[in-house]
């Protein structure tokens, strides 16, 4: 397919589905590839995602009087996510997300050294990770595939990589279905950094909404973010979501791991595991709207992110400045620094296996009282 320039769109249509895409050119990256942006669309959504970082750029999600939001947070233009060298905004992370301490991991004897990136560790795949790659892209009848290949040795990790992101819509839900093959045993762990206020982009903080996580225990952290390599239950503590709880309800209270982390940023281990079909990992609500958010997964964890680190420095697509806690994250994932603890869900892929997980955003809307 030719790529097309200037204000040409590419329309696609499924009448099963429901749904359309639309394609166009949206600038040059810096490396001097060609961006595009593809805009989903049916009844209940409109998404929007760009080849570069195969990344969510938007999501206008309904409220309960029907009255369309954008619900993540992002930027108007390419140079803007450019130049952002923290967020991740909507972005495909890897090599590797989350973090690996040191940088440092070692797989069948041999050591491996990834860019740090985040004081003393890596994250999100070292300093050119997934995120800031211009990658191939498909549109679909119901959506896009993104596919990247990672040569041996980029930023440090062993094999060439060859990743697919495949992002369809049907009806209120955004199904994620993430695929990969290695030419050499190589660890991996892709997961989507969207970050989410279900009032609406620039509306203010998250901290009122309310968040359900299907989890009976977390990996605590130690000072640097990286998992100790124990499990911690979360009952009697401040990371018991098992009901839906304001995520301000107890992100101040006195608490050693809130502490380090400026508020929430830990890995939640799934009651449901590894699976082959999604299963419930988290639920969102957000009583002044209606809108709620369902998040479904084949993985192990989830990474819940409260935007500590938002500062008031970056300006979002609304023109408003991103406030510490102005949206959260669901990061479907393995867990952090796996290639250093045995005892965690193994990363590793090896040559002649395909790795494959899948990632359900479902949206909906409480009618409330």
């Amino acid at each position: 397919m030719k790529r097309l320039l200037g204000t040409a769109v590419l329309l696609i249509a499924s009448t099963a589905a429901q749904a359309s895409v639309h394609q166009e050119s949206w600038g040059t990256a810096s490396s001097g590839a060609p961006v595009t942006l593809y805009t989903l669309s049916d009844a209940d959504l409109t998404v929007r995602i760009t080849n570069y970082g195969a990344r969510i750029v938007s999501i206008a999600a309904p409220d309960r009087h029907g009255n369309k939001a954008d619900v993540v947070l992002g930027y108007k233009n390419l140079s803007d996510y450019e130049a952002d060298k923290k967020t991740y905004f909507g972005a495909v992370v890897g090599r590797y997300g989350n973090r690996i301490a040191h940088g440092t991991f070692s797989l069948n004897g041999k050591q491996y050294h990834v860019p740090v990136n985040d004081g003393a560790n890596a994250l999100h795949g070292g300093s050119v990770g997934f995120d800031k790659k211009v990658w191939q892209a498909k549109p679909l009848a119901d959506g896009v595939e993104l596919t990247l290949v990672s040569p041996d040795g980029d930023m440090g990790f062993p094999g060439q990589l060859t990743a697919h992101v495949r992002y369809t819509l049907a009806g209120h839900a955004l199904h994620i279905d993430y695929s990969a093959t290695a030419s050499a045993p190589t660890v991996l762990n892709l997961t989507n950094h969207s970050y989410f206020n279900l009032a609406g982009e620039g509306s203010g903080t998250i901290l009122g909404q309310q968040i359900m996580i299907q989890a009976k225990s977390v990996t605590p952290v130690d000072a640097g973010l990286i998992p100790t390599g124990t499990l911690q239950a979360v009952a009697g503590t401040p990371f018991d979501f098992s009901k839906l709880t304001a995520i301000g309800a107890r992100i101040d209270v006195a608490n050693e791991q809130l502490k380090r982390a400026g508020g929430y940023d830990h890995n939640f281990v799934l009651s449901g595991g590894s699976s082959a079909q999604p299963h419930l990992a988290a639920k969102v609500v957000d009583p002044s709207s209606g809108r709620t958010l369902t998040v479904s997964t084949t993985q192990p964890g989830v990474q819940f992110y409260s935007g500590n680190f938002l500062a008031g420095a970056t300006t979002g697509i609304s023109g408003v400045k991103y406030q510490k806690h102005a949206g959260f994250c669901l990061e479907t994932q393995h867990f952090p620094d796996s290639p250093n603890h045995p005892a965690f869900p193994t990363t590793t892929v090896l040559p002649g296996q395909t790795f494959h997980s899948s990632t359900i955003f479902t949206f909906g809307v409480d009618a409330g009282t």
